[in-house]
């Protein structure tokens, strides 16, 4: 896999009082957040396909965003954003695809076609997953969790030619992975909830996922995730 097991040092983040890069200047710029899941799958795309020097990453801090962002980058004032061949894009799920077609690298797509379908149904279902578990975080978590984690056990075991969704890590994988990292944390810390528990895929799943350097340098702090779920959520 070429994974770069360089690790990166995170920029700072960009704030109210930061001035804007040197915008549409001809360089690459991958702006996220480090706490959003969204901004983390375009930024694992980026990791993997070892373009760490051809996409400059721009943190930008949403508690107190700069101005210039909305204004200049990007109108929704919303991550990840990527500016490109002077233009600006956005939404993670176009991102990944986009950064994946538009770049070197490993393909993070197979060749075969009946992968490709199942991996366009994954990444279709995503929104409902996430959905499922976010809107009920003040209900029975459980009963609605509990068929979204099943879903991805059995979507698991559809390829058997390696541990990812597709046997080899892709795209799914990584739409996937920043929202199972949080549930992970977040349902065992509240709700006393093991995700993996008798999910034997999905645990193997999250331990292959841990050894990727592209993935591992994007994780975000438990306490962070924990914290920023009680202010939402129970405050």
């Amino acid at each position: 896999m070429a994974t770069p097991s360089i690790q990166q040092i995170r920029p700072a983040s960009l704030d109210s009082t930061s001035e804007p890069p040197a915008l549409f200047d001809g360089t690459t710029r991958l702006y996220i957040s480090y706490i959003c899941p969204f901004a983390q799958r375009a930024w694992i795309t980026r990791n993997f396909k070892g373009l760490q020097d051809k996409i400059e990453l721009v943190p930008i801090d949403l508690q107190n965003r700069p101005v210039w962002y909305k204004e200049k980058v990007y109108s929704p004032n919303k991550v990840p954003s990527l500016e490109h061949n002077n233009k600006v894009i956005g939404e993670s799920l176009d991102l990944v695809k986009y950064i994946d077609s538009n770049f070197e690298g490993p393909s993070l797509l197979p060749d075969d076609p009946e992968k490709q379908k199942f991996a366009e149904e994954l990444i279709a279902y995503s929104d409902t997953f996430l959905k499922e578990i976010y809107g009920n975080f003040k209900g029975d978590i459980e009963k609605h969790a509990g068929p979204q984690f099943d879903y991805l056990e059995k979507a698991l075991d559809k390829f058997d030619d390696g541990p990812f969704f597709l046997g080899q890590f892709s795209q799914a994988d990584i739409v996937y992975a920043p929202f199972v990292e949080r549930f992970q944390i977040l349902l065992k810390e509240v709700f006393n909830y093991d995700i993996t528990s008798g999910r034997p895929k999905l645990a193997k799943w999250i331990e292959e996922l841990n050894k990727l350097d592209s993935y591992i340098q994007t994780k975000v702090d438990p306490k962070e995730v924990v914290d920023l779920y009680k202010k939402k959520y129970l405050a």
